[in-house]
């Protein structure tokens, strides 16, 4: 660490505790029931989340950078429990962004050659499971979503939900179904019965159904563009190392929830018991350093011409439990 003054060192620990308590507003929210859905069994990770720079070569100026970071959500609290932030790392804040990533922004206006800087957090994340409503009888499509929902029912990137085959094939599955919900579990089970999980390459939810073979991916993604194309708010919710998705309807005081469904795998409708961590929700989602929408929001590092060359590690990882 830096030979700092004792008032240098008065108002590094002052950022700091002032950074600590804008994390846990941040992140400490306690976990709300989670609408239709039933919360259900939980599992607790810790997970260490940010980055590491250190400058090669000579001096590295003006570093900006961004990074995905879970975030509370009805079957989902994250407790910052450690952090490692060095002084050197300066403006530390978070947004969320369109209502579906939460990201920790920082800068290191300057770092000498040779020098180390640091922005991590340790989170403390309980994941629910959550197990179906018991009763859906009276749940309908939305005429009129929420603007925060409406956005779920457009295209995405590969989630072509205007494709004239999709329209088609989700107002076939849906014809002879009386219910809101019935007419979601034949989409999801028609999904499944007419495209096979087994594709090597990425291709969108169009040519999965071209071809009737896709990845995990693509099959949740043709999913949501079916519902989509029905007028159905759906999205891909995505967790560590897989995802699954979510449908919107409401009941008939309008009142709306997002209901689960894992579209590759296990069959599992209206409910999942998934319990790895959340990390976004959305699939089409604008970010202020990028023109183009991302499906799932990656990590941003820039920085301007200096001597030296920022080697940077972003870190997301679970400790090992204790």
């Amino acid at each position: 660490m830096l030979n700092l003054r004792w008032m240098a060192v008065v108002g590094f620990l002052a950022v700091m505790t002032l950074v600590h308590r804008e994390a846990k507003a941040q992140f400490d929210a306690k976990p709300q029931p989670a609408g239709g859905a039933k919360l259900d069994k939980s599992a607790t990770q810790t997970w260490e989340v940010g980055v590491r720079v250190q400058a090669v070569g000579g001096d590295c100026l003006g570093l900006f950078g961004t990074i995905p970071i879970p975030t509370d959500w009805p079957e989902q609290s994250v407790k910052v429990v450690g952090e490692d932030i060095t002084a050197n790392t300066r403006n530390l804040k978070f947004r969320m962004i369109d209502g579906g990533v939460k990201q920790m922004v920082f800068e290191i206006p300057q770092l000498p050659g040779g020098e180390k800087a640091s922005a991590i957090l340790t989170l403390e994340i309980t994941k629910n499971a959550l197990a179906p409503p018991a009763d859906t009888s009276g749940l309908v499509i939305p005429k009129d979503p929420p603007r925060d929902v409406r956005k779920y029912l457009g295209p995405s990137p590969l989630i072509e939900s205007t494709n004239t085959k999709i329209k088609a094939l989700g107002k076939e599955l849906m014809a002879d179904k009386s219910t809101a919900w019935e007419q979601v579990e034949a989409i999801y089970d028609g999904v499944r019965s007419k495209v096979n999980l087994g594709g090597t390459k990425q291709m969108g939810a169009a040519a999965a159904l071209k071809e009737g073979s896709a990845t995990k991916e693509d099959l949740t993604s043709l999913f949501v563009a079916t519902c989509r194309s029905q007028k159905i708010p759906a999205r891909i919710v995505w967790v560590t190392d897989s995802l699954y998705a979510e449908f919107y309807l409401e009941d008939a005081e309008e009142k709306g929830n997002w209901y689960p469904c894992q579209v590759a795998g296990a069959r599992e409708f209206g409910g999942v018991t998934d319990t790895r961590p959340i990390l976004q929700k959305g699939d089409n989602i604008r970010v202020p350093e990028r023109k183009e929408p991302y499906r799932f929001v990656p990590e941003f590092f820039t920085g301007k011409k200096a001597l030296g060359k920022p080697q940077v590690e972003f870190v997301r990882r679970l400790e090992p439990v204790q």
